[in-house]
């Protein structure tokens, strides 16, 4: 074979190689996710020290309603009411990290934190108090009712029995950063 020929291929075979490296960059780089979708995932950080005694807040996680309740002793005393009330009073069903699995599905009882969205068909339940008990019925303690099924939660975001969500609503992952301050989608500090 002659120089220039064998001097052709090699820089035919150059130039097609730097075309196919060319050409699957941009693929490769499509893979990745995009700044706007690892922000969609992202943890996001909330101030809870503003909130009071019974009211509740909501911030957004990954595009959903994330409820953070400062819960009343008479709301704690409420979740011990229902228990014979609820399908699942001991949160059997992994629907809240483990830290979270006791009688008030939270680290800390005094404040509740829930992905608000039923369990059902995933509409949003609303908070009725305790005073509601002429529309909720007699026994009722205080919780969320969902307007699209009628599911009700009580104030720990268990279900009660007979509804048709199927099971207690979710606590999303989450940690304190401080007295007064929640993170949530992240549960453990990095490093």
């Amino acid at each position: 074979m002659d120089k220039t020929r064998r001097n052709l291929i090699v820089a035919g075979s150059a130039a097609a190689g730097a075309a196919s490296l060319g050409a699957a960059v941009p693929f490769v780089w499509s893979m990745w996710p995009s700044e706007r979708a690892k922000a969609a995932g992202a943890p996001v950080e909330a101030d809870i020290s503003r909130l009071a005694p019974g009211e509740l807040a909501v911030v957004e996680w990954r595009g959903k309603p994330v409820w953070l309740m400062r819960r009343t002793k008479e709301m704690l005393d409420a979740v011990r009411k229902v228990d014979d009330k609820v399908t699942d009073p001991k949160s059997e069903v992994m629907l809240q990290p483990e830290y979270a699995k006791n009688e008030y599905r939270s680290i800390k009882p005094e404040y509740l934190v829930l992905i608000g969205i039923c369990t059902h068909l995933g509409c949003s339940p609303q908070p009725k108090p305790a005073e509601a008990k002429a529309e909720m019925g007699a026994d009722w303690q205080g919780g969320f009712l969902c307007p699209c099924h009628g599911s009700k939660f009580d104030l720990a975001g268990r279900v009660y029995k007979g509804a048709p969500a199927p099971v207690n609503l979710e606590v999303p992952p989450h940690m304190y950063l401080s007295d007064g301050s929640i993170r949530i989608g992240e549960d453990k500090k990095e490093g």
